[in-house]
């Protein structure tokens, strides 16, 4: 698979691979994401390794938020560790980033893309997205926290 960019103002959204940070996005996920504090760098290598990765990158060049998808790339993606740093934020990057992720040519066609949030509800129905049609049926089976 090629690496795909756009292009949002000043910045771009690119899933190069080796343009993305994995220390800027560690440092972020362990000291502000409430959902990943504590996180291992080693437990963020393995899934960095094994996600589709997004990175926003400013016009130095430095990378300013993320996000990854974990996906078998034809019928499943998890949406995971979006963020976009303080600084950047007011600038619609997040709405970016999602908009980059559900219009990215292999993850469009999914029959199902999901993600947890508690507090960012607001940033994905805009994009699509609603609450489970049964949740019911989905049951999940919690590990470690790291």
């Amino acid at each position: 698979m090629h690496s795909i960019e756009r292009r949002h103002g000043n910045y771009v959204i690119s899933t190069d691979p080796e343009r993305f940070d994995v220390d800027v996005f560690h440092e972020y996920l362990t000291t502000d994401a409430y959902w990943a504090r504590g996180r291992l760098r080693a437990t963020t290598d393995i899934a960095v390794r094994h996600s589709l990765l997004f990175g926003a990158y400013a016009p130095d060049g430095a990378m300013v938020g993320a996000a990854r998808v974990v996906t078998d790339h034809a019928t499943f993606g998890w949406i995971c560790d979006l963020f976009v740093l303080p600084e950047h934020r007011r600038n619609g990057l997040g709405k970016a980033l999602v908009a980059a992720i559900t219009e990215h040519p292999e993850l469009c066609r999914l029959k199902r893309l999901l993600l947890v949030t508690a507090d960012a509800h607001g940033l994905y129905t805009g994009n699509g997205f609603e609450t489970l049609r049964s949740p019911e049926r989905w049951l999940e089976r919690n590990g470690p926290t790291t």
